[in-house]
């Protein structure tokens, strides 16, 4: 619903010695980017809504079919960009209401929306449910699943085999874990999630592509887990 806030100001740290070239800055609001791209796929972002969530759509570049991450608000521009880009389905990194808005537009234009059990009520509707350690196709792109509770019971973030990306929805921004402070968020649980679901199993250029704001690596935001669990958010 909500991401990292302290007195109501979105927190970020230095990149230090990052290399920025592999950093995807916030994007315009309303305004479609490709933010990264290699030999087989791409990303594309457009920042939607009240609360500027980021929504992706990775393409695979071959077949030209894509997915879009959070079907989140201003659903004329999404079911625009889906018909551009090849969309043939949405998956929903959780249930919060800001990011699930444009669900019933997209199922209505026959695009199937894919979101986890645990979270599947905080839906108007839905098509399919995500496990974890699940393989999704979209075109010669295979990602995987990895379920992160802890922002909500049934957050879950998305990886692309072969590639440096990881879609982290709410649960992880630069400077720390994403809001526990709403109904079913949990502090503890959103620590675990990140240290030994992220931050144990992704290289620390794993570039992390989160729901609002801008994006960070893994290996830049891991020597802090310890500090996240002193402040106690």
């Amino acid at each position: 619903m909500c991401y990292l806030l302290t007195c109501g100001v979105y927190q970020t740290r230095g990149l230090g010695d990052q290399k920025l070239s592999q950093l995807c800055h916030a994007g315009v609001m309303g305004q479609l980017e490709k933010i990264w791209s290699d030999a087989v796929a791409e990303v594309h972002q457009i920042v939607v809504g009240p609360m500027d969530n980021n929504v992706y759509i990775l393409r695979c570049r071959r077949t030209g079919d894509a997915m879009l991450v959070d079907a989140a608000n201003e659903h004329e521009a999404l079911l625009e960009i889906c018909q551009q880009l090849g969309v043939t389905q949405v998956v929903e990194t959780h249930g919060h209401w800001d990011h699930i808005q444009a669900v019933p537009a997209v199922r209505d234009a026959g695009i199937s929306v894919a979101v986890t059990s645990a979270d599947a009520g905080m839906l108007p509707s839905y098509d399919l449910i995500l496990d974890d350690d699940e393989t999704l196709s979209v075109g010669d792109l295979r990602i995987k699943t990895l379920a992160t509770p802890g922002h909500t019971p049934g957050s879950i973030c998305f990886t692309v085999e072969g590639t440096n990306l990881l879609f982290t929805g709410d649960t992880l921004f630069p400077g720390g874990p994403g809001n526990t402070s709403f109904e079913g968020g949990d502090f503890p649980t959103i620590i675990e999630s990140i240290d030994r679901r992220i931050f144990a199993r992704f290289d620390p250029d794993t570039l992390v592509l989160p729901g609002h704001g801008t994006s960070t690596t893994v290996g830049n935001e891991s020597p802090h887990l310890e500090e996240w669990v002193d402040r106690g958010w």
